[in-house]
């Protein structure tokens, strides 16, 4: 049974880019200088543990059986956003720009990983595409391998349920320069251009 140090230790290291040097600094920060912090994240690890779980519509966190965003009849519903993760909604949902609905798959295709279409949920997304109010699907995932292998598997698939599928555009950033751009982004951006 490893020491409550340890076991701290070993706990801060499950989060992603935390390491034994980093998980250790923290711990000792947490114990030295701030117990009441400690105590609240405590509480607060609790607390989400218990009452977070994902919407029955579209699979994001929330605390409700239907999230926030599901329930605004102010959101357009002919419109989904496909994403990978709650972090990619909520970079989309900080733009301001899209005002539909989403779905999240909570990961991607990636069969090295063992990862398939049922890990993922395709089938709910495939059900939730398919509920006569959905007329445009957006492919939001990632610019990896696996997000655009898994982009192109659900863009066949709701291609051929007679869905409207789109993808985010891709090409070079505002305010760069080109000589510092990487050549495949400039590539997409040629292809894709408009």
């Amino acid at each position: 049974m490893p020491s409550a140090l340890d076991a701290l230790i070993e706990g801060l290291r499950r989060l992603p880019g935390v390491g034994v040097k980093s998980a250790s600094r923290m711990a000792f920060h947490l114990l030295q200088h701030d117990r009441t912090g400690m105590a609240q994240l405590a509480q607060s690890l609790e607390r989400a543990a218990a009452d977070i779980r994902h919407c029955s519509r579209c699979h994001t966190f929330t605390e409700a059986e239907v999230c926030s965003t599901c329930r605004d009849p102010q959101r357009d519903a002919s419109k989904l956003c496909v994403v990978e993760t709650p972090a990619d909604q909520a970079a989309v949902e900080r733009t301001s720009a899209y005002k539909g609905l989403y779905f999240v798959l909570m990961g991607k295709l990636s069969p090295l990983d063992g990862v398939g279409p049922k890990d993922i949920g395709l089938a709910k997304l495939f059900e939730r595409a398919g509920d006569g109010l959905v007329q445009e699907v957006i492919l939001a995932t990632n610019f990896t391998a696996e997000g655009e292998a898994t982009a192109h598997v659900i863009g066949e698939a709701l291609k051929a349920r007679g869905l409207k599928v789109t993808r985010l555009a891709r090409g070079v950033p505002a305010g760069s320069e080109l000589e510092y751009v990487d050549l495949g982004t400039i590539a997409h951006a040629l292809v894709d251009r408009r």
